[in-house]
């Protein structure tokens, strides 16, 4: 047996006793600014090390350095990845929701529906957050994880709706209402106080879950998605801009401080849109591969896939976060739809993959590993929710917290082969990644595909075989007039994340900065962190980039080209992205996604109504 010297033991002993006090005031739910007021936090925004606390962050591995050991072993690839079951809609007698405040008893919404009169539901949802059993890995491997999920599972069920019509816009508009039915005992972190965004929906901003619109335990909150076009009552009356047309996107808690926490425990789901174009059904419209039912996998060949990574404690086998890393967290276990490194059953024929990545920190590059660590090309359709002009023939796709990527993978020729979904993007630490790109076959697999189904038909069609030009779409113009042009530095500052100098602050505090609705602004993102990068998020409205650092934004490679909700601000990169804000009032939040960045408290809460300001630097 090794010698311990009594110096070493002592040292261990005092880095237990630092990491047991540390999960003592994150299962306490302590917010940064609780801990600065009991004066626990440097003016750095450290913990201070004093009374058995430690600053120690997590190292890449996602554990603390001479610290906590790396998540136990887990067995990859033996279980097959779950699809995303779909949401019902329930009779609306079970429901009755109103579209004035605080309409029943129990409600924690206070502000009252915009365009519930205009786009009356015609369909109605139920989703509880509450404590769910579920396992991760292989029983024998992990315990099952008690998490917080939307009806109780994570990722939470997919919600699958189509957008209105020409003769009948409001087609598409249902209400789904949640209820916060989670534990007084947050079983070690997570804060039992929540608001959900749907990201990145053109949606009433009361329903749009604002970081201060929380609903606590015991209450619920009735959303009201009217899935209707951008423009529809401005620029384009009636039915809105189908070039704004958005098809995958996704929901999770947004509560101010504690998004990391609560997101990172298991409160997100999926959400897509259809459309007379993108339709669901290979045989019609722009003929993307069918969806179907979403899980007979002899019909369903649209799949959405889920990305995170986790850290699970050594000793107990459960997931563990720690809230005093804020540069952000890194896992050492890599799961896609809920499962540790699944795998996945294909026939010989294209698919259409929907991928999100839901962090809490890491960035990816996805690869297809083939046989003999070939790499596979495929087809790269989508930027976040939106189509691009045409598809583009890609090698790899990048993206980073909260961005959406959705690509056509032809396996017709390949009955037999065995393929990984690789991440090959280097990333040591939660500040983002170094730029690096290992080589084939030395990167994350993530997900095993075996090509071992039935012969199945393919109606979809081939994107080699789209003549040149636009296919889809097309963009919007970025040409008609600016009100205003604004500044947001996203930059480090005393320890702490921040937005032009300052903080997030508090939710009683009036808004940064005021956009007159109807009209259209230049935003310039700026990253002045070093070493950091951010993905940056407007709630409400989406945008397209005019240039990066002076250039003209790319349509092919690491495509930057396209509508987007998420802007990844990569090292001293300078941004203009073009905006429109049309059709609804209300306060939204422009942040980091990197979920801890934003927690820490790189955010901006701001307003839209029919008078705006000329702040150019908020």
């Amino acid at each position: 047996m090794a010698y311990i010297s009594k110096r070493n033991r002592r040292k261990e002993k005092e880095k237990q006793t630092a990491a047991n006090n540390r999960a003592e005031l994150i299962a306490a739910g302590f917010k940064r600014r609780d801990l600065l007021k009991m004066g626990l936090l440097t003016s750095a925004g450290m913990l201070i090390p004093k009374k058995g606390l430690s600053a120690h962050p997590l190292n890449t591995r996602g554990s603390f350095d001479d610290d906590e050991p790396n998540s136990p072993n887990t067995t990859p690839f033996q279980e097959n990845m779950p699809r995303l079951p779909v949401l019902q809609p329930v009779p609306l007698a079970s429901l009755t929701p109103q579209p004035a405040a605080n309409p029943q008893p129990g409600e924690a919404r206070t502000v009252p529906h915009q365009a519930f009169a205009q786009f009356p539901p015609q369909r109605y949802y139920q989703l509880t957050e509450q404590l769910g059993l579920v396992n991760m890995a292989l029983p024998n491997e992990l315990p099952a994880q008690p998490i917080w999920g939307f009806n109780g599972i994570t990722p939470g069920p997919l919600l699958v709706e189509r957008y209105g019509t020409l003769g009948n816009p409001g087609a598409g508009s249902v209400l789904v209402r949640i209820h916060n039915n989670l534990p007084l005992n947050n079983g070690g972190f997570g804060l039992a106080s929540t608001t959900t965004h749907l990201h990145n929906g053109h949606t009433p901003l009361e329903s749009d879950g604002y970081p201060c619109f929380f609903k606590e335990r015991g209450q619920f909150y009735d959303h009201h998605y009217p899935n209707v076009l951008a423009g529809v009552n401005s620029t384009h009356p009636g039915i809105g801009d189908i070039k704004e047309a958005m098809h995958t996107l996704w929901y999770h808690d947004h509560r101010i401080d504690h998004t990391a926490e609560n997101t990172y425990k298991g409160l997100a789901g999926s959400y897509i849109l259809f459309n007379e174009f993108d339709t669901g059904d290979e045989n019609t419209g722009f003929r993307l591969p069918s969806f179907g039912d979403g899980q007979n996998p002899l019909t369903s060949f649209d799949i959405y896939m889920v990305f995170n990574d986790k850290v699970f404690d050594n000793q107990t086998g459960l997931l563990k976060f720690d809230l005093f890393n804020t540069d952000g967290i890194l896992g050492d276990k890599f799961l896609v739809n809920g499962k540790i490194q699944p795998v996945l059953h294909v026939s010989p024929r294209r698919y259409r993959f929907r991928w999100l990545n839901t962090g809490p920190s890491r960035f990816y590059q996805m690869f297809l590993l083939g046989p003999n660590n070939s790499t596979k090309s495929f087809w790269q359709i989508s930027t976040d929710g939106n189509l691009l002009e045409r598809p583009v023939q890609v090698n790899s796709s990048r993206f980073s917290v909260a961005e959406r990527v959705d690509v056509i993978v032809d396996f017709t020729n390949d009955a037999g082969k065995t393929f990984y979904i690789e991440n090959r993007l280097e990333q040591d630490d939660g500040r983002g990644p170094d730029g690096e790109v290992v080589g084939a076959g030395q990167g994350d697999r993530v997900l095993k595909i075996i090509v071992d189904g039935p012969q199945v038909p393919d109606n979809s069609v081939n994107p080699a075989n789209i003549p040149a030009g636009t296919y889809f779409y097309g963009f919007p113009n970025t040409t008609d007039q600016i009100r205003i042009t604004r500044t947001f530095r996203f930059e480090r500052g005393n320890g702490q994340w921040q937005v032009n100098g300052q903080l997030v602050g508090g939710c009683n505090q009036p808004p940064r900065f005021r956009i007159k609705r109807n009209t259209n602004e230049k935003w310039i993102f700026q990253n002045n962190s070093g070493g950091w990068q951010h993905p940056i998020h407007m709630h409400f409205e989406e945008f397209q980039t005019l240039s990066i650092n002076g250039n003209p934004p790319s349509g092919t490679g690491l495509i930057t080209k396209g509508r987007k909700d998420v802007f990844r601000l990569e090292h001293n990169m300078e941004a203009k992205v073009y905006f429109r804000f049309r059709d609804f009032i209300g306060k939204f939040p422009l942040h980091c996604h990197n979920v801890v960045h934003e927690d820490h408290a790189m955010m901006v809460l701001g307003e839209i109504d029919d008078v705006g300001d000329n702040k150019t630097q908020p």
